[in-house]
């Protein structure tokens, strides 16, 4: 395609000032990027800056924020009423008008006249069709949909969606574009509510619907929905908030999408109807009927949810983190049917799909699943992506900063075994999925621990470390945003570290009362001394890229935004090297560290030895007599 990253600080325009544009917009200032704001008038301009100004003046009031960067951020921000103007040199152009699809077209029309060929065009929906909306425009490769959640400038979460036309590459810059805007991006598909919304919004109908047929007080709904899903907001007080009007109009969407049962409730209609807020607070619980309300929100949303995945919508990960990110629910629906056990949720869901008949066809993967005995629905935090003869090992846990629990160890030392037992792979990349290695060790799960878990848990971590550095081949720790704690552990037994510029790394536990127990203080001490890493421990203070490759412990600083190209360049020049001798020298290197300078040099020498025993020696040194490149098999 050959377009260029989006980074700050190049031109974002959004097109739109209202609630949705100027979070937007405020968001992607605040991230250092130039903004271009146009609206159709100076009023309505006007009223957009005032609501960024109210955002960050609450921001000051919280601490959060200072009158000095409030300035920087407005000064980053120009208002126009011209789209000319707006689009004009901007890497990103971002529709964020009236949910309505010939407004949006229109607005694409005037864009197409002005925008760069280069620029990448999105439309901020929440259930409009991408595909359609980029009918007409010139290239739709480079057309796409950004799903920003409200508040838009606080909200982390956004769903990116491609249209059946959108470049791959499209979708992978607006994934480093979410990240640059402290975001959190999960990709779907263009599919009517996408995730979030799909099961989402048929909770709050749902919720209308049960208090329209009396099942249970209002109150008694509202406590359970913030109970089941661990929400700050029940289903009532949420619409109270947002607006019922919005759930209305969604599920009208969704009806349109699925049929029937996602027609809005006659409880929701009446309620929109009469334009009053759900008085929710003067009904009172009752206990009594909290497990049918149980039940049916079960079987609607683990319904939905499974169904969803089931089409390829988006991965049950990806379910999972729009609910804890954009609807600061506790658990998301996969977690939820994994406590809840496969078998009882499977109950639940075809107990609610029954009243529609085929209406809301029940996933077959989760009668499958729970039909075959499977206790749980496995959800990954570590990915492995192999790209030729690199492997690229993944964390990928982005709403937690890749934060460490049972699992994600687990997953990561199955991972390298999987890896292993691949023997096309001669180098790995230890990464996380999202520009951060990983911020530690997860103190939520950790703070529950009595000492003797605690213990396990520690030998478990060390293990994971004993298999990345025992690893036969290469394995490079690629390091951005933060290693912390057990993080910078694991990433110290891989054979080196590379770190972006501006990355943070530390052993911070002792401000929480531990001290680094997967290895991290003896693999330090091995590579800085003892006193450099004593001062790291003691005062848990984390140290930029930089310093760490002054100390020693880092190998590389790449930029930030050309780490991953150079990274992957630096581990496929060495998968080309002769395997056997990489193994084997890095096995000498490792053991002869701890060795007599005699017993290093004896173990030196015979490795060196054994490799022209090897077929890899004989084509290397004919390669190099014959001036090509040689072929190395690991022989």
């Amino acid at each position: 395609m050959g377009r260029a990253a989006i980074l700050p600080p190049s031109t974002i325009a959004v097109l739109g000032a209202g609630n949705m544009g100027s979070g937007i917009a405020q968001a992607c200032a605040q991230a250092g990027f130039q903004v271009r704001l146009r609206d159709l008038n100076d009023g309505l301009l006007a009223r957009g800056r005032a609501s960024i100004e109210k955002t960050l003046d609450g921001a000051i009031q919280r601490k959060k924020s200072t009158p000095q960067k409030k300035a920087e951020v407005l000064s980053r921000i120009e208002f126009t009423t011209d789209v000319a103007t707006a689009v004009r040199d901007a890497s990103l152009v971002i529709e964020a008008v009236f949910e309505e699809e010939t407004v949006k077209r229109e607005v694409f029309r005037e864009v197409a006249q002005h925008v760069p060929a280069t620029a990448i065009v999105a439309t901020n929906t929440s259930s409009l069709s991408v595909t359609r909306l980029s009918e007409g425009f010139p290239d739709p490769g480079r057309f796409a949909g950004l799903h920003f959640f409200f508040p838009a400038a606080v909200n982390k979460l956004l769903e990116v969606i491609g249209g059946a036309d959108t470049d791959p590459e499209t979708l992978r810059r607006l994934e480093e574009f979410a990240y640059r805007i402290k975001k959190v991006p999960i990709r779907v598909s263009d599919a009517a509510g996408f995730a979030v919304n799909r099961y989402f919004v048929p909770y709050l109908n749902e919720a209308a619907r049960m208090a329209g047929d009396n099942v249970a007080s209002l109150a008694t709904i509202e406590d359970v929905g913030r109970e089941l899903f661990g929400a700050t907001l029940g289903p009532f007080e949420l619409m109270n908030v947002t607006g019922i009007p919005i759930a209305h109009h969604s599920m009208g969407s969704l009806e349109k999408a699925f049929g029937r049962a996602y027609a809005p409730s006659p409880g929701l209609v009446r309620q929109f109807e009469n334009g009053q807020p759900w008085a929710w607070k003067d009904t009172v619980v009752e206990p009594e009927k909290k497990g049918i309300v149980r039940d049916k929100f079960l079987g609607l949303v683990l319904g939905i949810a499974t169904r969803l995945v089931e089409e390829g919508v988006a991965t049950p990960e990806a379910t999972d983190r729009g609910a804890v990110v954009g609807l600061r629910w506790k658990r998301g629906p996969f977690a939820i049917l994994n406590e809840v056990g496969l078998r009882p949720a499977l109950v639940a869901v075809e107990v609610y799909a029954a009243q529609w008949g085929d209406a809301l066809p029940v996933s077959r993967a989760l009668t499958e699943r729970a039909q075959r005995g499977d206790k749980t629905w496995p959800l990954l935090l570590v990915r492995v992506e192999k790209k030729g003869a690199v492997a690229w090992v993944l964390l990928d846990r982005p709403e937690a900063l890749n934060s460490l629990n049972s699992t994600v160890l687990s997953q990561l030392d199955r991972a390298f075994a999987d890896v292993e037992a691949d023997m096309e792979v001669r180098c790995v990349v230890l990464a996380g999925a999202s520009p951060v290695f990983a911020a530690g060790a997860d103190i939520a799960e950790m703070a529950k621990k009595d000492l003797a878990e605690g213990r396990a848990f520690g030998f478990v971590g060390q293990a994971v470390c004993k298999r990345i550095e025992e690893f036969r081949a290469p394995v490079i720790a690629l390091v951005e945003g933060y290693a912390l704690g057990g993080g910078l552990e694991i990433a110290l037994a891989a054979d080196f570290i590379v770190a972006a510029e501006g990355a943070q790394l530390g052993l911070p536990e002792t401000t929480v009362g531990i001290h680094p127990g997967f290895g991290g203080a003896s693999r330090l001490t091995r590579l800085i001394g003892r006193a450099r890493t004593k001062l790291l421990i003691f005062t848990g203070i984390p140290v930029s890229a930089e310093e760490a490759a002054r100390l020693g412990f880092v190998v590389r600083v790449y930029p930030a935004d050309r780490i991953r190209e150079a990274v992957g360049a630096l581990a496929g020049s060495i998968a080309e090297r002769a395997p056997l001798a990489v193994a084997w020298a890095k096995a000498v290197v490792n053991r002869g560290a701890d060795a007599t300078l005699d017993t290093a040099l004896r173990l030196e020498g015979e490795s060196a030895g054994h490799t022209f025993g090897t077929a890899d020696r004989i084509e290397g040194m004919n390669a190099f007599l014959e001036r090509r490149k040689p072929k190395f098999e690991g022989r």
